[in-house]
Protein backbone atom coordinates (compact mmCIF):
# COMPACT_ATOMS: atom_id res chain seq x y z
CA UNK A 1 0.00 0.00 0.00
CA UNK A 2 2.93 2.30 0.57
CA UNK A 3 3.91 2.26 -3.07
CA UNK A 4 -0.24 3.27 -3.86
CA UNK A 5 0.12 6.11 -1.63
CA UNK A 6 3.44 7.65 -2.89
CA UNK A 7 2.36 6.59 -6.54
CA UNK A 8 -0.47 8.74 -5.57
CA UNK A 9 1.21 11.96 -3.95
CA UNK A 10 3.33 12.48 -6.88
CA UNK A 11 0.41 12.10 -9.72
CA UNK A 12 -1.12 14.71 -7.08
CA UNK A 13 1.65 16.98 -6.92
CA UNK A 14 1.99 16.68 -11.14
CA UNK A 15 -1.28 17.55 -11.26
CA UNK A 16 -1.28 20.56 -9.05
CA UNK A 17 1.90 21.74 -10.83
CA UNK A 18 0.41 21.06 -14.31
CA UNK A 19 -2.58 22.95 -13.42
CA UNK A 20 -0.65 26.04 -12.46
CA UNK A 21 1.37 26.36 -15.43
CA UNK A 22 -0.86 25.35 -18.24
CA UNK A 23 -4.22 26.35 -18.91
CA UNK A 24 -6.17 25.13 -21.25
CA UNK A 25 -6.00 26.44 -24.88
CA UNK A 26 -9.30 27.04 -27.33
CA UNK A 27 -8.86 25.35 -30.40
CA UNK A 28 -11.11 26.33 -33.50
CA UNK A 29 -14.62 25.04 -33.46
CA UNK A 30 -16.04 21.73 -34.98
CA UNK A 31 -19.42 20.51 -35.64
CA UNK A 32 -21.39 17.33 -33.45
CA UNK A 33 -22.68 14.84 -36.16
CA UNK A 34 -25.70 14.06 -34.36
CA UNK A 35 -28.77 15.14 -36.74
CA UNK A 36 -32.28 15.45 -35.80
CA UNK A 37 -33.98 12.11 -35.11
CA UNK A 38 -37.51 12.67 -37.53
CA UNK A 39 -37.80 13.79 -41.16
CA UNK A 40 -36.36 16.39 -41.27
CA UNK A 41 -34.72 16.11 -38.30
CA UNK A 42 -32.30 14.09 -40.63
CA UNK A 43 -30.21 11.49 -39.18
CA UNK A 44 -27.73 10.75 -36.20
CA UNK A 45 -24.60 13.25 -34.45
CA UNK A 46 -23.24 17.47 -35.35
CA UNK A 47 -21.54 22.41 -32.58
CA UNK A 48 -21.07 26.37 -33.33
CA UNK A 49 -18.77 28.33 -32.43
CA UNK A 50 -18.15 29.27 -28.68
CA UNK A 51 -20.34 32.15 -27.58
CA UNK A 52 -17.79 32.91 -24.84
CA UNK A 53 -14.04 33.41 -24.15
CA UNK A 54 -12.74 30.12 -22.22
CA UNK A 55 -12.71 30.65 -18.51
CA UNK A 56 -9.36 30.34 -17.25
CA UNK A 57 -8.31 28.87 -13.83
CA UNK A 58 -5.85 31.29 -12.00
CA UNK A 59 -4.41 28.91 -9.58
CA UNK A 60 -3.84 25.24 -9.19
CA UNK A 61 -6.98 23.56 -7.89
CA UNK A 62 -6.13 21.13 -5.03
CA UNK A 63 -7.52 17.34 -5.84
CA UNK A 64 -10.17 16.16 -4.85
CA UNK A 65 -10.77 12.95 -2.71
CA UNK A 66 -12.84 11.32 -5.33
CA UNK A 67 -12.38 11.10 -9.40
CA UNK A 68 -15.67 11.66 -11.37
CA UNK A 69 -17.12 10.17 -14.54
CA UNK A 70 -20.52 11.18 -16.18
CA UNK A 71 -21.25 8.23 -18.91
CA UNK A 72 -24.73 6.85 -20.07
CA UNK A 73 -27.05 3.77 -18.92
CA UNK A 74 -24.86 1.37 -20.72
CA UNK A 75 -20.95 2.07 -20.26
CA UNK A 76 -21.84 3.44 -16.41
CA UNK A 77 -21.94 -0.51 -15.16
CA UNK A 78 -18.71 -1.24 -17.09
CA UNK A 79 -16.71 1.59 -15.37
CA UNK A 80 -18.35 0.94 -11.75
CA UNK A 81 -16.42 -2.27 -12.15
CA UNK A 82 -13.48 -0.63 -12.02
CA UNK A 83 -13.73 1.22 -8.94
CA UNK A 84 -12.57 -1.30 -6.09
CA UNK A 85 -9.18 -1.61 -7.63
CA UNK A 86 -8.85 2.20 -8.26
CA UNK A 87 -9.23 2.30 -4.62
CA UNK A 88 -7.25 -0.30 -3.90
CA UNK A 89 -4.00 1.63 -5.91
CA UNK A 90 -4.67 5.25 -5.28
CA UNK A 91 -6.50 5.29 -2.62
CA UNK A 92 -9.55 7.78 -3.95
CA UNK A 93 -13.11 6.31 -4.52
CA UNK A 94 -14.61 6.40 -8.26
CA UNK A 95 -17.77 7.81 -8.65
CA UNK A 96 -19.90 7.13 -11.85
CA UNK A 97 -23.22 9.42 -13.12
CA UNK A 98 -25.56 7.85 -15.13
CA UNK A 99 -25.95 11.54 -16.96
CA UNK A 100 -28.26 11.22 -20.15
CA UNK A 101 -27.29 14.96 -21.59
CA UNK A 102 -23.30 14.70 -20.84
CA UNK A 103 -22.31 17.41 -23.42
CA UNK A 104 -25.04 20.21 -22.57
CA UNK A 105 -24.98 19.45 -18.76
CA UNK A 106 -20.76 19.78 -18.92
CA UNK A 107 -20.50 23.09 -20.90
CA UNK A 108 -22.59 24.63 -17.69
CA UNK A 109 -21.21 22.63 -15.32
CA UNK A 110 -17.64 22.65 -16.26
CA UNK A 111 -16.99 26.11 -15.67
CA UNK A 112 -18.71 26.49 -12.27
CA UNK A 113 -17.16 23.94 -10.71
CA UNK A 114 -19.77 21.68 -10.83
CA UNK A 115 -18.65 19.23 -13.58
CA UNK A 116 -17.25 15.58 -13.49
CA UNK A 117 -13.53 14.72 -13.89
CA UNK A 118 -14.24 12.70 -16.70
CA UNK A 119 -17.27 12.78 -19.78
CA UNK A 120 -17.46 10.28 -22.60
CA UNK A 121 -18.99 11.88 -25.73
CA UNK A 122 -18.89 11.56 -29.40
CA UNK A 123 -15.75 12.88 -31.75
CA UNK A 124 -18.14 15.50 -33.30
CA UNK A 125 -19.71 16.45 -29.74
CA UNK A 126 -16.02 17.34 -28.40
CA UNK A 127 -15.52 19.71 -30.72
CA UNK A 128 -17.50 22.46 -29.20
CA UNK A 129 -15.85 21.49 -25.65
CA UNK A 130 -12.28 21.72 -27.25
CA UNK A 131 -13.27 25.22 -28.98
CA UNK A 132 -14.48 26.39 -25.35
CA UNK A 133 -11.96 25.70 -23.73
CA UNK A 134 -13.45 22.79 -21.49
CA UNK A 135 -11.11 19.95 -21.99
CA UNK A 136 -7.68 19.28 -21.08
CA UNK A 137 -5.26 17.95 -24.44
CA UNK A 138 -4.24 14.56 -23.73
CA UNK A 139 -0.60 12.89 -23.59
CA UNK A 140 -1.43 9.19 -24.13
CA UNK A 141 2.69 8.30 -23.67
CA UNK A 142 3.34 5.15 -25.32
CA UNK A 143 0.01 3.80 -25.40
CA UNK A 144 -1.08 6.31 -28.42
CA UNK A 145 0.51 3.82 -30.42
CA UNK A 146 -2.09 1.30 -29.33
CA UNK A 147 -4.86 3.05 -30.70
CA UNK A 148 -6.67 3.54 -34.36
CA UNK A 149 -4.80 6.21 -36.14
CA UNK A 150 -7.93 7.39 -37.71
CA UNK A 151 -10.15 7.34 -34.24
CA UNK A 152 -6.68 9.63 -32.70
CA UNK A 153 -7.16 11.30 -35.81
CA UNK A 154 -10.80 12.34 -34.60
CA UNK A 155 -10.13 14.03 -31.64
CA UNK A 156 -7.33 15.99 -32.61
CA UNK A 157 -7.55 19.84 -32.72
CA UNK A 158 -4.87 21.86 -34.11
CA UNK A 159 -2.21 19.24 -34.03
CA UNK A 160 -3.25 18.34 -29.91
CA UNK A 161 -4.94 15.25 -28.65
CA UNK A 162 -8.03 15.86 -26.33
CA UNK A 163 -10.01 12.65 -26.42
CA UNK A 164 -8.92 8.82 -25.65
CA UNK A 165 -11.37 7.17 -27.95
CA UNK A 166 -12.61 3.70 -27.09
CA UNK A 167 -14.57 2.81 -30.21
CA UNK A 168 -15.44 3.49 -33.54
CA UNK A 169 -18.91 3.33 -34.87
CA UNK A 170 -19.98 3.07 -39.13
CA UNK A 171 -22.43 1.89 -41.62
CA UNK A 172 -22.09 -1.98 -43.29
CA UNK A 173 -23.64 -3.31 -45.90
CA UNK A 174 -26.13 -5.37 -44.24
CA UNK A 175 -27.98 -8.49 -46.61
CA UNK A 176 -30.53 -11.53 -46.18
CA UNK A 177 -28.51 -14.54 -46.11
CA UNK A 178 -31.35 -16.69 -46.95
CA UNK A 179 -31.96 -14.69 -50.17
CA UNK A 180 -28.44 -13.54 -51.06
CA UNK A 181 -26.76 -16.86 -52.46
CA UNK A 182 -23.18 -15.02 -53.39
CA UNK A 183 -22.43 -11.32 -52.01
CA UNK A 184 -22.07 -8.57 -54.54
CA UNK A 185 -19.27 -6.46 -54.80
CA UNK A 186 -20.33 -3.98 -57.62
CA UNK A 187 -23.62 -1.85 -57.34
CA UNK A 188 -24.49 -3.22 -60.62
CA UNK A 189 -24.55 -7.11 -58.89
CA UNK A 190 -26.83 -5.66 -56.39
CA UNK A 191 -29.46 -4.91 -59.07
CA UNK A 192 -28.97 -8.21 -60.91
CA UNK A 193 -29.81 -9.73 -57.76
CA UNK A 194 -32.37 -7.69 -56.68
CA UNK A 195 -34.43 -8.22 -60.30
CA UNK A 196 -34.61 -12.03 -59.88
CA UNK A 197 -35.10 -11.81 -56.46
CA UNK A 198 -38.07 -9.57 -57.26
CA UNK A 199 -38.96 -11.80 -59.96
CA UNK A 200 -39.21 -15.11 -58.26
CA UNK A 201 -41.76 -13.20 -56.11
CA UNK A 202 -39.15 -13.59 -52.61
CA UNK A 203 -39.22 -9.84 -51.81
CA UNK A 204 -41.32 -6.61 -52.87
CA UNK A 205 -38.01 -4.63 -53.65
CA UNK A 206 -34.03 -5.63 -53.32
CA UNK A 207 -33.04 -2.67 -51.27
CA UNK A 208 -34.02 0.41 -49.44
CA UNK A 209 -32.45 3.47 -48.09
CA UNK A 210 -33.01 4.06 -44.39
CA UNK A 211 -31.98 8.16 -44.81
CA UNK A 212 -31.31 10.74 -47.34
CA UNK A 213 -27.69 11.87 -46.43
CA UNK A 214 -25.64 10.17 -43.61
CA UNK A 215 -27.83 6.47 -44.37
CA UNK A 216 -27.03 6.98 -48.31
CA UNK A 217 -23.43 7.81 -48.19
CA UNK A 218 -21.58 4.75 -48.73
CA UNK A 219 -23.45 4.53 -52.26
CA UNK A 220 -22.70 8.39 -52.85
CA UNK A 221 -18.52 7.78 -51.78
CA UNK A 222 -18.54 5.02 -54.42
CA UNK A 223 -19.47 6.99 -57.15
CA UNK A 224 -17.38 9.66 -56.21
CA UNK A 225 -19.62 11.54 -54.12
CA UNK A 226 -18.51 13.56 -50.87
CA UNK A 227 -19.63 16.21 -48.90
CA UNK A 228 -16.29 18.37 -47.55
CA UNK A 229 -12.71 17.72 -49.09
CA UNK A 230 -9.80 18.18 -47.78
CA UNK A 231 -6.88 20.76 -47.47
CA UNK A 232 -2.91 19.53 -47.26
CA UNK A 233 -3.50 18.95 -43.51
CA UNK A 234 -5.51 16.28 -44.70
CA UNK A 235 -8.36 18.44 -42.40
CA UNK A 236 -11.93 18.92 -44.37
CA UNK A 237 -12.29 22.57 -46.23
CA UNK A 238 -15.55 23.66 -46.21
CA UNK A 239 -14.61 25.97 -49.18
CA UNK A 240 -14.52 22.66 -51.14
CA UNK A 241 -17.85 21.59 -50.99
CA UNK A 242 -18.64 18.34 -52.70
CA UNK A 243 -22.87 18.26 -52.83
CA UNK A 244 -23.33 19.78 -56.20
CA UNK A 245 -20.48 17.93 -58.11
CA UNK A 246 -20.73 14.82 -60.14
CA UNK A 247 -20.29 12.23 -57.97
CA UNK A 248 -23.48 12.81 -55.89
CA UNK A 249 -25.28 13.60 -59.41
CA UNK A 250 -24.13 10.66 -60.37
CA UNK A 251 -25.53 8.57 -57.13
CA UNK A 252 -29.05 10.34 -57.40
CA UNK A 253 -29.14 9.49 -61.47
CA UNK A 254 -28.80 5.83 -60.53
CA UNK A 255 -30.86 5.73 -57.46
CA UNK A 256 -33.70 7.20 -59.39
CA UNK A 257 -33.12 4.65 -62.15
CA UNK A 258 -33.54 1.82 -59.78
CA UNK A 259 -36.63 3.42 -58.20
CA UNK A 260 -38.65 4.03 -61.64
CA UNK A 261 -37.18 -0.03 -62.56
CA UNK A 262 -38.83 -1.42 -59.29
CA UNK A 263 -35.70 -2.65 -57.72
CA UNK A 264 -35.13 0.63 -54.83
CA UNK A 265 -38.00 1.34 -52.38
CA UNK A 266 -38.88 5.25 -53.21
CA UNK A 267 -39.25 4.76 -49.03
CA UNK A 268 -36.40 7.01 -47.23
CA UNK A 269 -37.87 6.55 -43.55
CA UNK A 270 -35.47 5.03 -41.35
CA UNK A 271 -37.88 2.81 -39.07
CA UNK A 272 -39.97 1.81 -42.10
CA UNK A 273 -36.33 0.65 -43.48
CA UNK A 274 -35.46 -1.17 -40.83
CA UNK A 275 -38.55 -3.37 -40.59
CA UNK A 276 -38.55 -3.07 -44.11
CA UNK A 277 -35.26 -5.70 -44.21
CA UNK A 278 -36.26 -7.07 -40.91
CA UNK A 279 -39.83 -8.49 -42.56
CA UNK A 280 -37.90 -9.63 -45.29
CA UNK A 281 -39.20 -7.18 -47.68
CA UNK A 282 -35.91 -6.05 -48.98
CA UNK A 283 -32.69 -8.26 -49.57
CA UNK A 284 -30.29 -5.22 -48.70
CA UNK A 285 -29.88 -2.16 -46.48
CA UNK A 286 -27.39 -0.02 -45.52
CA UNK A 287 -26.87 0.00 -41.21
CA UNK A 288 -24.95 0.37 -38.40
CA UNK A 289 -24.03 -1.58 -35.26
CA UNK A 290 -26.74 -0.23 -33.32
CA UNK A 291 -29.52 -2.35 -35.12
CA UNK A 292 -27.24 -5.47 -34.11
CA UNK A 293 -29.57 -5.88 -30.90
CA UNK A 294 -32.61 -5.72 -32.65
CA UNK A 295 -32.02 -7.93 -35.29
CA UNK A 296 -30.21 -10.95 -33.03
CA UNK A 297 -33.31 -10.10 -31.05
CA UNK A 298 -35.69 -11.27 -33.76
CA UNK A 299 -33.67 -14.32 -35.21
CA UNK A 300 -32.99 -12.40 -38.85
CA UNK A 301 -31.17 -14.15 -41.52
CA UNK A 302 -28.78 -11.14 -41.81
CA UNK A 303 -25.29 -10.77 -42.79
CA UNK A 304 -23.03 -8.31 -43.20
CA UNK A 305 -20.28 -7.30 -45.64
CA UNK A 306 -18.34 -4.22 -47.30
CA UNK A 307 -20.21 -1.85 -49.86
CA UNK A 308 -19.68 -2.27 -53.26
CA UNK A 309 -17.58 -0.62 -55.42
CA UNK A 310 -15.32 0.26 -52.67
CA UNK A 311 -17.97 2.67 -51.04
CA UNK A 312 -17.25 4.16 -47.60
CA UNK A 313 -18.84 5.33 -44.69
CA UNK A 314 -18.69 8.18 -42.20
CA UNK A 315 -17.26 7.37 -38.87
CA UNK A 316 -18.11 8.14 -35.80
CA UNK A 317 -15.58 7.91 -32.58
CA UNK A 318 -16.86 7.57 -29.34
CA UNK A 319 -14.12 8.80 -26.28
CA UNK A 320 -13.34 9.86 -22.85
CA UNK A 321 -12.19 13.54 -22.43
CA UNK A 322 -10.96 15.31 -19.22
CA UNK A 323 -12.05 18.43 -17.68
CA UNK A 324 -9.43 21.63 -17.71
CA UNK A 325 -11.11 22.68 -14.94
CA UNK A 326 -10.87 19.39 -12.98
CA UNK A 327 -8.53 19.29 -9.61
CA UNK A 328 -7.58 16.04 -11.06
CA UNK A 329 -5.75 16.70 -14.62
CA UNK A 330 -3.11 14.13 -14.13
CA UNK A 331 -4.58 11.50 -12.49
CA UNK A 332 -7.62 11.10 -14.77
CA UNK A 333 -5.34 10.99 -17.29
CA UNK A 334 -3.38 8.30 -15.52
CA UNK A 335 -6.90 6.17 -14.92
CA UNK A 336 -7.50 6.32 -18.70
CA UNK A 337 -4.40 4.95 -19.66
CA UNK A 338 -4.06 2.58 -16.66
CA UNK A 339 -7.93 1.40 -16.67
CA UNK A 340 -9.65 2.18 -19.30
CA UNK A 341 -6.64 1.61 -22.58
CA UNK A 342 -6.62 -1.77 -21.28
CA UNK A 343 -8.24 -5.41 -23.14
CA UNK A 344 -10.46 -6.58 -20.93
CA UNK A 345 -12.32 -2.68 -19.94
CA UNK A 346 -12.18 -2.36 -23.46
CA UNK A 347 -14.01 -5.36 -24.29
CA UNK A 348 -16.17 -5.01 -21.39
CA UNK A 349 -17.18 -1.89 -23.08
CA UNK A 350 -18.04 -3.29 -26.52
CA UNK A 351 -20.32 -5.97 -24.91
CA UNK A 352 -22.03 -4.08 -23.06
CA UNK A 353 -22.91 -1.53 -26.20
CA UNK A 354 -22.01 -3.27 -29.46
CA UNK A 355 -18.85 -0.78 -31.02
CA UNK A 356 -16.15 -1.46 -32.94
CA UNK A 357 -13.18 -1.10 -30.12
CA UNK A 358 -10.78 1.81 -31.23
CA UNK A 359 -8.00 -0.16 -28.89
CA UNK A 360 -6.43 -2.02 -31.37
CA UNK A 361 -5.08 -5.00 -28.63
CA UNK A 362 -8.80 -5.13 -27.93
CA UNK A 363 -9.48 -5.02 -31.74
CA UNK A 364 -6.90 -7.85 -32.15
CA UNK A 365 -9.11 -9.74 -29.54
CA UNK A 366 -12.95 -9.55 -30.81
CA UNK A 367 -14.71 -11.88 -31.18
CA UNK A 368 -17.93 -10.62 -32.32
CA UNK A 369 -18.44 -11.47 -36.38
CA UNK A 370 -20.77 -8.70 -36.85
CA UNK A 371 -18.48 -5.93 -35.83
CA UNK A 372 -15.90 -7.55 -37.44
CA UNK A 373 -17.71 -7.22 -40.14
CA UNK A 374 -18.27 -3.64 -39.73
CA UNK A 375 -15.04 -3.16 -38.65
CA UNK A 376 -14.26 -4.15 -42.48
CA UNK A 377 -16.76 -2.47 -44.00
CA UNK A 378 -15.38 0.91 -42.17
CA UNK A 379 -11.82 0.68 -42.69
CA UNK A 380 -11.29 3.34 -45.24
CA UNK A 381 -14.57 4.98 -43.30
CA UNK A 382 -14.42 8.58 -43.32
CA UNK A 383 -14.71 10.80 -39.87
CA UNK A 384 -17.63 12.82 -39.46
CA UNK A 385 -16.78 16.42 -40.18
CA UNK A 386 -16.00 17.77 -36.51
CA UNK A 387 -16.37 21.28 -38.17
CA UNK A 388 -19.11 24.41 -37.35
CA UNK A 389 -20.00 24.32 -41.16
CA UNK A 390 -21.61 20.76 -41.10
CA UNK A 391 -24.75 21.63 -39.10
CA UNK A 392 -25.27 23.77 -42.13
CA UNK A 393 -25.15 21.06 -44.45
CA UNK A 394 -27.52 18.69 -43.55
CA UNK A 395 -31.17 19.91 -44.30
CA UNK A 396 -30.50 20.76 -48.15
CA UNK A 397 -28.29 18.08 -48.49
CA UNK A 398 -31.34 15.24 -47.38
CA UNK A 399 -34.08 17.33 -49.38
CA UNK A 400 -31.94 16.83 -52.46
CA UNK A 401 -32.51 13.07 -52.78
CA UNK A 402 -36.15 13.79 -51.76
CA UNK A 403 -36.94 15.92 -54.92
CA UNK A 404 -35.35 13.40 -57.15
CA UNK A 405 -37.38 10.90 -55.93
CA UNK A 406 -40.84 12.79 -55.86
CA UNK A 407 -39.65 13.77 -59.17
CA UNK A 408 -39.63 17.35 -58.38
CA UNK A 409 -36.32 17.92 -59.52
CA UNK A 410 -33.81 16.50 -61.50
CA UNK A 411 -30.39 15.00 -59.98
CA UNK A 412 -28.78 17.56 -61.33
CA UNK A 413 -30.92 20.67 -60.07
CA UNK A 414 -31.53 19.40 -57.09
CA UNK A 415 -27.94 18.68 -55.72
CA UNK A 416 -26.67 21.53 -57.65
CA UNK A 417 -29.77 23.54 -55.74
CA UNK A 418 -28.65 22.14 -52.59
CA UNK A 419 -24.96 23.13 -52.71
CA UNK A 420 -26.24 26.63 -53.35
CA UNK A 421 -28.29 26.57 -50.35
CA UNK A 422 -25.72 25.54 -48.74
CA UNK A 423 -22.77 27.24 -49.46
CA UNK A 424 -25.07 30.48 -48.49
CA UNK A 425 -25.85 29.27 -45.48
CA UNK A 426 -22.27 28.70 -44.63
CA UNK A 427 -21.56 32.04 -45.85
CA UNK A 428 -24.38 33.68 -43.83
CA UNK A 429 -23.44 35.36 -40.46
CA UNK A 430 -25.31 33.13 -37.55
CA UNK A 431 -23.84 32.69 -34.84
CA UNK A 432 -25.94 33.19 -31.98
CA UNK A 433 -28.85 32.54 -34.13
CA UNK A 434 -31.77 31.12 -31.64
CA UNK A 435 -34.42 29.42 -34.58
CA UNK A 436 -37.71 27.62 -34.31
CA UNK A 437 -37.66 25.63 -37.61
CA UNK A 438 -40.21 22.89 -38.52
CA UNK A 439 -43.17 22.25 -40.67
CA UNK A 440 -44.73 25.71 -40.09
CA UNK A 441 -42.54 28.16 -41.58
CA UNK A 442 -43.35 28.04 -45.26
CA UNK A 443 -47.35 28.28 -44.12
CA UNK A 444 -46.46 31.14 -41.37
CA UNK A 445 -44.94 34.59 -40.76
CA UNK A 446 -41.99 33.43 -42.11
CA UNK A 447 -43.41 32.48 -45.64
CA UNK A 448 -39.93 33.42 -47.11
CA UNK A 449 -38.61 30.14 -45.71
CA UNK A 450 -38.63 26.80 -46.69
CA UNK A 451 -39.73 23.94 -43.93
CA UNK A 452 -37.31 23.19 -41.48
CA UNK A 453 -34.61 25.53 -42.18
CA UNK A 454 -32.33 26.45 -38.89
CA UNK A 455 -30.72 29.34 -41.41
CA UNK A 456 -33.91 31.26 -42.14
CA UNK A 457 -33.94 34.97 -40.28
CA UNK A 458 -37.70 35.49 -40.44
CA UNK A 459 -38.21 32.72 -37.92
CA UNK A 460 -35.33 33.61 -36.04
CA UNK A 461 -35.98 34.42 -31.67
CA UNK A 462 -34.97 37.54 -29.80
CA UNK A 463 -33.66 37.62 -26.50
CA UNK A 464 -35.97 38.94 -24.07
CA UNK A 465 -35.04 39.08 -20.24
CA UNK A 466 -33.22 36.04 -20.72
CA UNK A 467 -34.99 33.86 -22.69
CA UNK A 468 -35.46 34.04 -27.10
CA UNK A 469 -39.13 35.08 -27.86
CA UNK A 470 -41.00 35.01 -31.51
CA UNK A 471 -44.78 35.36 -32.27
CA UNK A 472 -45.74 34.08 -35.76
CA UNK A 473 -48.70 34.39 -37.57
CA UNK A 474 -49.88 30.92 -38.04
CA UNK A 475 -52.74 29.14 -40.46
CA UNK A 476 -54.46 25.96 -38.71
CA UNK A 477 -53.72 22.75 -38.72
CA UNK A 478 -50.98 20.00 -37.39
CA UNK A 479 -47.03 21.27 -37.08
CA UNK A 480 -44.26 20.05 -35.38
CA UNK A 481 -40.61 22.37 -34.64
CA UNK A 482 -37.80 22.19 -32.85
CA UNK A 483 -34.92 24.72 -31.01
CA UNK A 484 -31.67 24.73 -33.99
CA UNK A 485 -28.65 27.26 -32.40
CA UNK A 486 -26.31 29.14 -34.98
CA UNK A 487 -27.96 28.63 -38.02
CA UNK A 488 -27.65 24.69 -37.94
CA UNK A 489 -28.50 21.34 -36.85
CA UNK A 490 -25.45 21.39 -35.22
CA UNK A 491 -26.97 21.87 -31.48
CA UNK A 492 -30.60 21.52 -31.38
CA UNK A 493 -33.57 20.80 -28.88
CA UNK A 494 -36.42 18.74 -29.04
CA UNK A 495 -39.19 17.72 -26.47
CA UNK A 496 -38.29 18.26 -22.85
CA UNK A 497 -35.25 20.07 -23.60
CA UNK A 498 -33.41 16.99 -24.91
CA UNK A 499 -30.28 17.57 -27.32
CA UNK A 500 -31.00 16.24 -30.97
CA UNK A 501 -34.52 15.15 -29.46
CA UNK A 502 -38.01 14.67 -30.78
CA UNK A 503 -40.03 16.80 -32.49
CA UNK A 504 -42.54 19.01 -30.80
CA UNK A 505 -45.92 18.86 -32.18
CA UNK A 506 -48.77 21.41 -31.98
CA UNK A 507 -52.18 22.21 -33.50
CA UNK A 508 -53.18 25.36 -34.28
CA UNK A 509 -57.48 25.74 -33.55
CA UNK A 510 -57.56 28.57 -35.74
CA UNK A 511 -55.60 30.77 -37.91
CA UNK A 512 -53.72 33.17 -35.61
CA UNK A 513 -50.44 34.65 -34.02
CA UNK A 514 -48.77 31.45 -31.97
CA UNK A 515 -45.51 32.52 -29.63
CA UNK A 516 -42.57 31.03 -28.79
CA UNK A 517 -40.71 30.57 -26.09
CA UNK A 518 -37.24 29.13 -25.39
CA UNK A 519 -35.65 29.40 -21.97
CA UNK A 520 -31.73 29.19 -22.88
CA UNK A 521 -31.07 27.51 -19.09
CA UNK A 522 -33.80 24.27 -18.97
CA UNK A 523 -33.62 23.98 -23.08
CA UNK A 524 -37.17 24.07 -23.39
CA UNK A 525 -39.67 25.30 -25.93
CA UNK A 526 -42.87 26.98 -24.69
CA UNK A 527 -45.64 27.34 -27.66
CA UNK A 528 -48.80 29.76 -26.83
CA UNK A 529 -51.36 29.02 -28.98
CA UNK A 530 -53.85 31.43 -30.66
Amino acid sequence: MKKSYLLFAIVVIASMVLAACAAPTAAPTQAPVVEPTKAPVVEPTKAPEPTAAPVEPTEAPEPTASLRIWADEQRAPVLNELAAKFKETYNMDLVVENVSTIRDSFITAAPAGEGPDIIIVPHDQAAQLVASGLVAPLDLGEKEADFSPSALKAFTYDGKLYGMPYATENLGFFYNKELVETVPTTWQEVYDISKQLIADGKVKYGMVLAGTSYDAYPWMTSQGGYVFGRNAAGDYDPTDLGIGKEGMIKFATMAKQWVDDGVLSDNLDNTTAKSMFLNGEVAFLMNGPWELNNLRTANAPYAIAAFPDGGVPFMGVQGFLVNSFSKNVLLAQTFLTEFIATEETMLALEKADPRVPAYLPALAKLDDPDLIKIAEAGKDAQPMPAIPEMGKVWTAWGDALTFVFKGEKTPEDAYTFAAAAIAEAIAADTKGMVNVPGSWQAAGTAGACEDWKPECPASALTEQDGKFVGTFTIPAGDYEVKVALDGGWAVNYGVDGKADGDNYKFTVPADGEVTFTFDPESKLLDIKLP
